[in-house]
């Protein structure tokens, strides 16, 4: 007997559809799976063995070959049990119509009592199940929401073996899961920090609603204590609600990393903050198979590097390319796999080991060859693809007994919105989002330089001895300026704030 059940791979954060071939012929007993199955998948013969005789379903007798097509793709995972089982348990029974066999989609992981467990990548698969044009598609329980967020397909979730093969067959009528994703995507999108809660740092709030409103890279050096990361915890606060496509990317690559729990859709801009001692896998994507990094899972949010310095650098230098094309290639040996990347990096550093250089209230302890090989583990082609460079001094004593609160962020957020909807208007059918994501083309249409502006951009590149990639960004960074304005042209106050932004560089400014 032979039948034909449809699952998929992960390839990234896209699907690949994977036909499960079963064959079933008498002979001596043995159990073969072909295809390039990992080591997960050759071992699912024990769970599926054990799973059909605590179901009460038939245990295949004879020879039994399972392929997996295409053959030349390397499967990998624990999500091919259920559609194995589904398949053996068609070629023993007979009585799994095979059309509705080719309707369906099935992925699940099986334990030894027929119980079915979450896996990881539902929702990609279940895009590419309404890609295929399967009705429905069979999920573990757990992972139902999930696939649910995907209109158009019958998403039925099942706890055990015996459900998915009732389903299947007819003899079990279970209702598909319903969900509204806009609903949903309304009800888990609550606030959080406020700015109101922020005392003083004026500049460096003013740093943040441009950067937000940009979607610019920021980075703030000042003494421990200052309120750097008291502020960038609270960016989110100010940044625009998640759109339901750029939720659903979101939730696609948490899908994949297994980073989403029983949430099931990821409805506020991601916040990921790791440590200092990560890896460049951990921080990019890597392992076998390659899982997203931290800045694939803070697509669409923000990723925050506290204590800059204290990287390894090889593993900001990592950053570059993602900071500059939103994604990430992970290249192995037999294929490679690309996660988006498309993040807001916010950074914060001491400008010295201790903390305190140019500080008024305390002296720094550092002499300048210790200050100059801290500062030298930033690498020149990472700074320049931060546009916001900002100073963050300690906070007076005078501001932090001053009563009453400070703007709050939905005030904030307010002018934010607004000017992200003048880009949405402004890049309408070109691709991109936001100011920082402009190519080159793009800021020599919508940047364009008055003559006294241009003058003083020229004059600011000279001085301080920036990069075309710096040139550029500025007037990327003016223009943001511009929007929160109101502005339809880049004026000199415009660009004269921009260069304010360039912290790093303006400290070797001379005369």
């Amino acid at each position: 007997m032979l039948s034909r059940v449809w699952s998929s791979a992960a390839l990234g954060v896209e699907a690949l559809p994977i036909e499960i071939e079963t064959h079933l012929e008498p002979g001596l007993p043995r159990y073969t799976v072909v295809g390039l199955p990992d080591g997960a998948v050759r071992e699912s013969r024990d769970r599926v063995w054990a799973a059909l005789k605590n179901t009460g379903l038939p245990v295949p007798r004879g020879v039994a070959t399972v392929n997996l097509a295409p053959a030349d793709v390397r499967k990998e995972g624990t999500a091919f049990d259920l559609p194995i089982a589904v398949g053996l348990a068609a070629a023993q029974l007979g009585t799994l119509p095979p059309e509705r066999l080719d309707e369906a989609a099935v992925l699940g992981e099986l334990a030894l009592d027929g119980a079915v467990r979450p896996v990881r990548g539902v929702l990609p698969a279940a895009l590419q199940a309404r890609r295929d044009g399967r009705r429905r598609i069979l999920v573990p329980h757990a992972n139902a929401d999930e696939a649910a967020l995907v209109d158009g397909l019958d998403v039925f979730g099942v706890a055990t073996l015996a459900e998915a093969v009732g389903v299947l067959s007819g003899s079990l009528r279970l209702d598909p899961v319903r969900r509204d994703a806009r609903q949903r995507f309304d009800v888990t999108a609550t606030p959080g920090l406020d700015f109101a809660d922020v005392k003083g740092q004026e500049l460096a709030k003013r740093a943040l609603e441009v950067a937000a409103a940009g979607g610019h890279n920021v980075l703030f050096a000042g003494p421990p204590g200052s309120g750097k990361t008291m502020l960038a915890r609270r960016l989110p606060s100010i940044l625009p609600p998640l759109a339901l496509d750029e939720a659903l990317e979101t939730t696609a690559v948490h899908s994949v990393g297994g980073r989403l729990g029983h949430a099931g859709l990821v409805a506020v801009r991601p916040f990921r903050a790791p440590h200092h001692t990560i890896s460049d896998a951990g921080l990019c994507g890597g392992g076998a198979p390659p899982l997203p990094g931290e800045i694939s899972l803070a697509h669409h949010g923000v990723l925050f590097l506290d204590e800059l310095p204290e990287f390894r650098r090889q593993v900001l230098d990592v950053l570059r390319q993602p900071l500059e094309e939103g994604a990430i290639t992970l290249a192995r040996a037999r294929y490679a796999v690309e996660y988006p990347a498309r993040f807001m990096l916010v950074a914060a550093m001491n400008p010295c080991p201790c903390g305190h250089a140019g500080d008024a209230s305390r002296a720094c302890t550092c002499g300048p060859a210790l200050v100059s090989r801290y500062l030298a583990r930033l690498s020149g082609p990472l700074l320049d693809r931060i546009d916001v460079q900002v100073d963050v001094p300690a906070v007076p004593v005078s501001d932090l007994a001053r009563r009453g609160v400070a703007e709050p962020s939905a005030a904030i957020r307010k002018r934010v919105v607004a000017a992200r909807e003048r880009q949405a208007e402004r890049f309408a059918g070109l691709g991109f989002r936001t100011n920082a994501a402009m190519d080159a083309k793009a800021v020599h249409r919508f940047c364009a330089l008055d003559d006294a502006s241009q003058a003083l951009l020229v004059a600011a590149v000279q001085r301080l001895g920036l990069s075309a990639r710096a040139f550029d960004r500025l007037r990327k960074l003016a223009r943001t300026i511009a929007d929160l304005a109101a502005s339809d042209a880049i004026r000199p106050e415009h660009l004269a704030e921009a260069i304010q932004y360039r912290s790093l560089d303006r400290q070797r400014w001379v005369g």
